[in-house]
């Protein structure tokens, strides 16, 4: 096993879990980081879908109880029917146009060049947002109406191009229909459980045929890093956001953007 390989995945499965969940895009940071670090075999592209896995699996921890009451709560609870139902609208717009175009963004939108431009797009629009539009109070997730569920699903239709953020998208989308920041970033989160998982395993079944038993070492430690980072950033994201805002985020993003676009253009 190349030493290399095993310390580059450690990099990049940190990247993952440190990005995935903050408006900066984990997409992009990896593809930028994997050219960095020439890192590229045959099954890279299953390696990004163990990672996210790995990723996911830190909200799913940090929630556990929420999820698990929300859930039983199902059957009986309206509160609990609404938020499920909230989050299978926020789902759906995604899904369609990812399973209907993912083949065609990644053919011709997964490189440097796309990723800077989107990180300095989103960028300015993010500060934009924070300095002009007024934030409404909506302090649980269960409030979300049906109709703030739908434009946060449509925001996130802009998380595929690589580069916006899943995270970005969501949350500027839940602070535009009305909720706090607080309030946006866990229903984002709790948004990429489903989103994510049914992403990973489509690019999981349509590149089943790369899978080696002998990257199964990579793959565990860049999802169990990428795990541990998430797991740190989460808990740090949410008391953070409940008492500043993301112009800061946005900036980063803007000076980003511009050192890949020298970089790699």
């Amino acid at each position: 096993m190349d030493l290399y390989l095993l310390w580059a995945a450690f990099v990049l499965g940190v990247i993952e879990g440190a990005t995935e969940f903050l408006p900066v895009s984990s997409t992009g940071h990896l593809i930028i980081a994997a050219d960095v670090l020439n890192f590229s075999n045959s099954s890279s592209d299953v390696f990004e879908i163990f990672i996210q896995l790995g990723a996911i699996m830190a909200v799913i921890t940090e929630y556990r109880k929420k999820l698990i009451q929300t859930i039983s709560d199902i059957p009986h609870d309206p509160a609990a029917q609404k938020f499920a139902a909230s989050i299978a609208i926020a789902f759906i717009p995604a899904a369609i146009l990812g399973f209907f175009f993912h083949s065609a963004i990644k053919l011709y939108l997964f490189n440097p060049v796309t990723v800077a431009i989107a990180l300095i797009v989103g960028g300015i629009a993010m500060i934009v947002i924070e300095k002009s539009m007024p934030v409404l109070s909506v302090a649980k997730q269960s409030d979300v109406s049906f109709k703030q569920a739908f434009l946060i699903g449509i925001a996130q239709c802009l998380a595929l191009i690589p580069g916006v953020s899943r995270s970005a998208s969501t949350i500027m989308g839940g602070v535009l229909s009305g909720l706090d920041r607080k309030s946006a970033t866990e229903f984002s989160f709790f948004l990429a459980i489903p989103i994510i998982i049914a992403a990973s395993f489509y690019d999981l079944i349509k590149n089943f045929h790369l899978l080696d038993k002998h990257d199964f070492l990579i793959f565990f430690i860049g999802s169990l890093t990428a795990y541990i980072s998430a797991l740190f950033i989460i808990k740090l994201f949410i008391r953070y956001v409940a008492h500043n805002n993301f112009i800061g985020f946005g900036w980063y993003r803007i000076i980003v953007g511009i050192i890949t676009l020298f970089y790699f253009y």
